[in-house]
């Protein structure tokens, strides 16, 4: 399954490209992290189609007018830090009685300092992971209803960077690296819809992982603009590089895989792939983490083995379940 299908598009594809003839009318969807970068650009692309869009926010003012030249979106609170913010979303979103259509899984937070959760888990796999791995759990009524639903969870490249570190998932008993943290909680994300996929699948629900490009937003706020500059993301004045086949992208470039992912008939018979390029990735050749972090890294494309491991998803999954308390 993890092998490219030749879907007709390529880096450079935009969100446009990928709705062109795509009537979503009648369908709901969420999208965490809906009011800055990819996820506002995902939600502006699906509510063009025809969604009925709901984006959740630890700071509902704030996302409001972030998304005030977005019309008829329905922002709601929702702290993936907080999981009692979590199930009181979900509660009310199923108290609606609407199916669930597309979620996606946009929200995230990139190589910040060491900062941890009121549980005292690490900040970066709490959110990036835990907390959206909460909140599909906790959706899938709705997402069953829908008799055909997607759930697209926004990784990232940098998964290279770490595996999961079962013993220690939240640096209680190694040294805090910032990127390797982040690296952990991409890799997390190929994991649960590796296993999403797995285990809901017969229940109409399809899972995909993408890596949406190397685009310069507020996601990279904790990196030093120098070495962003000497890594090869920004060009000598300070501005984003933009080369979509090395991976440099616009926001409209970038959110083209997920929307791509959460909407395509192509992908009707697929599931649980990670995906780049607006095309399901080919499995990279090593399976080595890798440590060069923030540099634009030749033929860094694809998937490493270890985060579609199907006995690592496994792993995860009964994992946060122990860390969530939802046995």
């Amino acid at each position: 399954m993890q092998t490219p299908i030749g879907s007709g598009f390529t880096a450079a594809s935009t969100t446009d490209d990928v709705l062109d003839g795509i009537d979503l009318n009648g369908k709901v969807a969420i999208v965490t992290g809906g009011y800055s970068g990819l996820g506002k650009q995902t939600v502006r692309a699906l509510r063009a189609a025809g969604a009925e869009v709901v984006v959740p926010a630890r700071d509902v003012a704030r996302a409001t007018g972030e998304l005030s030249d977005v019309g008829g979106v329905v922002v709601d609170e929702l702290d993936l830090l907080d999981s009692a913010s979590i199930d009181a979303f979900a509660d009310r979103f199923l108290a609606s009685g609407r199916a669930l259509h597309i979620l996606v899984n946009s929200a995230g937070v990139m190589a910040n300092p060491l900062t941890r959760d009121s549980r005292g888990y690490e900040s970066q796999f709490a959110t990036n992971h835990l907390g959206h791995f909460q909140l599909t759990t906790r959706l899938l009524p709705a997402l069953r209803k829908a008799g055909g639903a997607r759930v697209v969870s926004v990784s990232s490249r940098g998964h290279r960077y770490s595996d999961v570190h079962f013993d220690d998932p939240n640096f209680e008993h190694r040294e805090y690296a910032p990127y390797e943290a982040y690296g952990q909680s991409k890799t997390a994300n190929v994991l649960f819809a590796v296993e999403l996929d797995e285990r809901e699948r017969a229940n109409g629900i399809r899972a995909f992982a993408v890596h949406p490009g190397s685009i310069i937003t507020h996601l990279a706020r904790y990196s030093n603009r120098e070495t962003l500059r000497q890594g090869g993301f920004l060009d000598e004045n300070y501005e984003p590089i933009i080369d979509p086949e090395r991976g440099l992208k616009t926001v409209e470039q970038g959110a083209a895989t997920q929307v791509w992912c959460a909407v395509s008939p192509q992908l009707d018979v697929y599931g649980g792939v990670y995906c780049e390029d607006v095309d399901i990735a080919a499995v990279h050749t090593s399976d080595v983490p890798d440590t060069e972090v923030l540099a634009v890294t030749p033929g860094a494309f694809g998937v490493l083995p270890y985060a579609i491991d199907r006995d690592n998803a496994r792993r995860l999954w009964k994992l946060s379940e122990e860390l969530l308390d939802l046995g």
